[in-house]
């Protein structure tokens, strides 16, 4: 939604008749995930992609024929292997498309993201009848199917927060950068947290952890990651977000270093519900130890944990749902 947000406020504006198609369901190869969105006008202007090219055409003839009848409906479309490959795909596949018409609470949807309020969109696929609620669920935040209902998760845009402006953050900010997270980097040290070091930072905080948490608004949106390895400098980075309802929260350093962290958070009367959400050692595997490599294993991790990946080579991941 938020790719065609533009576009849909102009044309909602000028009066536009709009129609919405979403992915709603694929098997095979699919370029484009479930909650893909295009939208459609009346007189024929076009935004947002289900698959890349391969349907779109057969998408907007659907969403002229839902504006015409002012009735939703699930348009299912097979991609031949000729076409797939053309799109860049190895194979066929079979994608379901929810077209209807452009609604009140789809607006509201609108005006919500546009404010960058967390919401989540419960549409019935039967009938067209949409739901929203403030607020955004934990665990993955992409959307799923349940049975004739389709949820979609909102969230705040990503926002990945670096304690500790050390050499291994350099490479993690520019890569979150390339991902599209807005980055903050925290330190109490201005000769390290500085414009040169990190010139593609959103914001630069020269702060102790605590008092920067402090001034920033903390959903499970926001990924804080940990970097000082200095106790004076983690702990109270620990304490402040530990409390809150981060998306996720890693540490770096050695199982003892975290150990001797988590012993003096539980002296401190933090749960074991509350340390078990601390990913330290911080990261994935992946075998390098130079800074490009810890933060490639570091964002690696955090992509796993938003999107519910398993971190797992994808021939084993594939092989455990065969």
């Amino acid at each position: 939604m938020r790719e065609v947000l533009s576009e849909l406020g102009e044309w909602t504006k000028a009066g536009e008749e709009i129609a919405l198609a979403t992915v709603v369901e694929t098997w095979g190869s699919s370029p484009r995930p479930l909650g893909s969105k295009m939208v459609v006008t009346q007189s024929g202007k076009m935004a947002g992609s289900v698959s890349n090219g391969c349907i779109e055409g057969a998408v907007f003839e659907e969403a002229q024929k839902v504006l015409k009848a002012g009735e939703p409906k699930v348009a299912a479309f097979g991609v031949a292997d000729d076409v797939a490959f053309e799109v860049g795909l190895a194979c066929g596949g079979h994608i379901e498309v929810f077209v209807q018409p452009l609604g009140r609470v789809h607006e509201q949807l609108i005006e919500m993201l546009q404010r960058d309020v967390p919401a989540t969109l419960r549409t019935n696929l039967v009938t067209g009848e949409a739901e929203l609620v403030e607020g955004a669920p934990s665990g993955s935040e992409l959307a799923r199917r349940d049975g004739d209902m389709f949820i979609e998760p909102f969230r705040r845009p990503a926002h990945l927060i670096i304690i500790g402006a050390i050499h291994i953050a350099i490479p993690l900010h520019r890569l979150a950068k390339l991902m599209g997270y807005r980055v903050t980097i925290v330190d109490a040290r201005a000769k390290f947290a500085s414009k040169e070091r990190f010139p593609e930072a959103d914001e630069l905080i020269v702060a102790w952890p605590d008092e920067a948490m402090a001034r920033l608004s903390i959903d499970n949106s926001s990924y804080v990651v940990i970097l000082t390895h200095d106790p004076k400098f983690d702990l109270p980075a620990l304490r402040s977000v530990l409390g809150k309802q981060a998306g996720y929260v890693g540490a770096i350093g050695s199982r003892k270093t975290n150990q001797n962290r988590f012993d003096a958070l539980r002296a401190e009367g933090f749960t074991e519900e509350q340390l078990a959400r601390v990913h330290g050692p911080i990261g994935l595997d992946l075998g390098g130890r130079g800074a490009e490599e810890t933060a490639l294993g570091i964002l690696a991790e955090i992509t796993a944990t938003r999107f519910g990946g398993t971190g797992a080579a994808m021939r084993e991941a594939r092989a455990s749902r065969t």
